[in-house]
């Protein structure tokens, strides 16, 4: 069986480490904390991010990337997606050509709104770049609970490895030659989810999360396909897949911290609450900034951004919402 390397021992990168060392995988684990590490290879359990879950022994933690990396083939950044170009940089003299790069974080870069494949791409100066997504939450993924997700690459070849590197009877891989949309997708959703938890905080019902599903799902599209990606996509797992099941369950962060925001916290509160990155904050700040440059029409997303970053009224802002222009659906 192949060595596989995750740099970053959060929920997921462990969830999916659980995983493939099930398979018969050698898994290293790399994370900065000490303490993580230490659970890990002694408890064998990462007691901070994924309580409860029995480390395989063949999955090892190490805070030395050097010695991570040296021995696999295939390395999975685990992080969130702005730590995703640092630790590019941090990696890049251990990268040599023979290695895959697989990115499991969904966002882009808030600076330069690249994907993050291009961030990847741009640091590392390789073409053997992965990016797996859809509906996968790390809690589910780890009881081995049947979950399908998707990769994507500028070269379905190495796409195709990574799909049956990661196939199991429980974690069923599709292949997905569209990457803009697969990247997108997986982005945009997070701030839909946000919204949806704002929603539920409030007091809400079901008719208002479908309805911000519905148009969020619209609002993914419209940035996705003005972006490259083909609209097929965002109705797959990568898209419509990942926003019901991050708007709907409460494994989801990004609903948490809605839901959180939605009673009356701040946006750092909210965040702090939850505990892990709520990667729908940034997502929602650099899509607006690329809507307003591209001129596409984002209501929700515009709304959300004011709610988050200019103090809105979350209540106010739905009234806005539901009071524009009358318009055609479609």
């Amino acid at each position: 069986m192949e060595n596989i390397t995750f740099l970053g021992g959060g929920s997921f990168g462990t969830a999916l480490s659980v995983m493939l060392g099930k398979k018969g995988s050698s898994i290293t684990l790399w994370d900065r904390k000490t303490s993580v590490v230490e659970d890990i290879n002694i408890k064998k359990e990462n007691i901070k991010y994924l309580p409860n879950i029995i480390i395989p022994s063949n999955v090892l933690a190490t805070t030395e990337l050097d010695k991570a990396i040296e021995n696999s083939k295939y390395i999975v950044l685990a992080v969130p997606s702005h730590a995703v170009r640092t630790l590019c940089r941090d990696i890049k003299e251990f990268i040599t050509k023979d290695k895959v790069i697989i990115s499991i974080a969904k966002g882009i870069d808030e600076e330069s709104g690249d994907r993050l494949s291009q961030v990847i791409k741009s640091e590392l100066n390789t073409e053997s770049i992965v990016i797996l997504s859809g509906p996968s939450h790390a809690e589910e993924v780890a009881l081995d609970i049947p979950t399908t997700v998707v990769v994507s690459s500028e070269n379905m070849d190495i796409a195709k490895e990574v799909q049956d590197l990661f196939m199991t009877n429980k974690f069923r891989v599709y292949t997905n030659e569209d990457l803009i949309g697969v990247e997108v997708g997986g982005a945009v959703k997070n701030i839909i989810a946000l919204a949806a938890g704002i929603s539920d905080g409030i007091g809400y019902g079901d008719n208002t999360k479908a309805a911000l599903m519905t148009r969020g799902m619209s609002e993914i599209v419209k940035i996705g396909t003005k972006l490259g990606g083909k609209k097929e996509t965002f109705y797959g797992l990568a898209g419509m897949g990942d926003l019901i099941v991050t708007c709907t369950s409460m494994h989801s962060r990004n609903r948490r911290a809605g839901i959180l925001i939605g009673k009356g916290l701040t946006t750092e509160e909210a965040c702090r609450e939850v505990g892990m990155v709520v990667e729908g904050v940034k997502a929602c700040k650099a899509f607006y900034k690329l809507s307003c440059k591209l001129e596409v029409n984002m209501p929700i997303t515009e709304i959300l951004y004011k709610v988050l970053f200019q103090d809105k009224d979350a209540k106010y802002g739905v009234y806005e919402l539901m009071t524009r222009d009358k318009k055609n659906e479609i």
